[in-house]
């Protein structure tokens, strides 16, 4: 039984407490359901989904296989506890470990992905005896105690409680906004490599734990990392001892047409971490995927961690049929294409044509539209971290984004385009064409 109009709002209203919000200033959309590409409210105004929810629902809403899948899985058993073996956790972690690069062949699971990235630093500090971890400004690990210190954006500063010494931050390759002074891609790695490479040894190599980074920077900008940077901080970790841990939650199963987006740079982490797309968010799941030589150090000493619904069988049940259904229906060869030859070129497109528009960037289906009012200067249609009246221009350009059906991700001066990897050429374009429009408004903040 569905509750009457106007329910849901009211009931959100009096009783949900949402996140990252100032609960009396936000009224959250009431969605009544969704399918494939699109979600629609209780009014039946429909949405084309540009954001995947929060970047997870790469198989789109409702997608038959994963609900088969849970529906079986339901009917047969609902959850047992991890100390258990099980069909289909043991089938998706043998899945996964299939398709990780290298010798990655062991999985231990988690509810999400900042318990994945604290379970990561776990295992890279237990493995190596020494405490302090390094990360990126301009990153977003996740809102658990350890992650949020990891994070490298404004979301850290009001939760920060790791003890001092335990996590430190770098600056990773921006090009566009090089914190290097690079005018170029080749130059900026060359000198982010030889930033990163001095803080390790100011910080002493012999205390690093870990460096953990995101593949390609998600919320904080879709920064894909210029060619030979992964392959160069591999290279100053193997130097020191220090383990490489790959930050996929967002990126990882296929969103830039990779299992892992490492695949494209053919390199090797020690551990990676997972979740969103691995089942698409349809019951929560993430985890990480660890090599045979950090696996070993727990052959005969325990792991100091574990979860109450690590390896839930609902959760792996979609898991397995959302491989199954990637390989099924090639979804990483169209993520590769579409995103080049539809995305890409109209992005490319649109960004010669809207003076707000300083750079386009992106892979697969994950690209950043970054809004500038002066393209000389660079200056940001609205400034870091901005809020209140200052945010007012991307909220005007939101607004246009929503007004013709197209639900886009925003961070900052960004738009970012990052619909399920499901997504028909039709719908992209359509979605393209409100982006479009919502670009106008953007035009007209534009100072020179």
């Amino acid at each position: 039984m569905h509750p009457p109009p106007g329910t849901v709002r009211a009931d959100d209203r009096s009783h949900v407490f949402h996140s990252w919000s100032a609960q009396a200033m936000i009224d959250p959309l009431p969605v009544a359901g969704g399918e494939g590409a699109w979600f629609w409210d209780e009014d039946g105004t429909r949405y084309l989904d540009f954001a995947s929810q929060l970047v997870n629902l790469n198989l789109g809403h409702q997608h038959p296989a994963l609900v088969a899948a849970i529906q079986e899985q339901a009917g047969r058993l609902c959850t047992i506890a991890p100390s258990f073996a099980n069909d289909v956790r043991g089938e998706l972690a043998h899945l996964i470990a299939a398709r990780a690069p290298g010798d990655l062949d062991r999985v231990f699971f988690t509810n999400g992905g900042a318990d994945a990235v604290e379970h990561a630093v776990r295992l890279a500090r237990q493995h190596t005896g020494r405490t302090k971890v390094l990360s990126a400004y301009r990153s977003y690990h996740g809102a658990t105690t350890t992650a949020i210190s990891l994070t490298g954006d404004p979301r850290r500063w009001a939760n920060d409680v790791v003890p001092d010494g335990a996590v430190r931050h770098f600056f990773g390759p921006y090009p566009y906004r090089s914190p290097f002074g690079a005018s170029d891609e080749v130059t900026e790695c060359a000198r982010a490599l030889a930033h990163l490479d001095e803080v390790v040894r100011l910080e002493g190599p012999g205390t690093i734990a870990a460096v953990v980074l995101e593949t390609v920077v998600g919320t904080n900008g879709v920064l894909v990392p210029p060619d030979g940077y992964l392959a160069g901080v591999r290279k100053i970790c193997d130097e020191h001892g220090i383990l490489l841990v790959a930050d996929e939650v967002m990126v990882g199963f296929g969103r830039v047409g990779e299992w892992f987006a490492v695949d494209r740079w053919k390199v090797v982490p020690d551990l990676i971490t997972f979740a969103k797309g691995v089942n698409s968010g349809y019951v929560p799941l993430g985890g990480v995927v660890i090599s045979a030589r950090v696996a070993r150090t727990f052959d005969e000493r325990p792991y100091p961690g574990g979860l109450t619904y690590s390896g839930h069988p609902l959760a792996c049940a979609a898991g397995v049929a959302s491989i199954h259904a990637f390989e099924d229906d090639g979804i990483l060869a169209r993520v590769r294409a579409l995103g080049e030859d539809v995305i890409g070129e109209r992005l490319r497109d649109l960004a010669q044509r809207h003076p707000s528009v300083g750079e386009v960037r992106g892979l697969g289906f994950f690209w950043a539209i970054e809004l500038v009012r002066d393209r000389g200067t660079r200056e940001g249609l609205v400034p870091f971290n901005a809020s209140g009246q200052d945010a007012a221009p991307m909220g005007a350009v939101v607004a246009a984004a929503k007004a013709q059906g197209v639900w886009p991700f925003v961070h900052f001066n960004r738009l970012h385009v990052a619909p399920p990897l499901i997504t028909s050429a039709e719908d992209l374009h359509r979605g393209l064409d409100g982006i479009d429009a919502a670009l106008d408004v953007a035009d007209t903040y534009v100072t020179t």
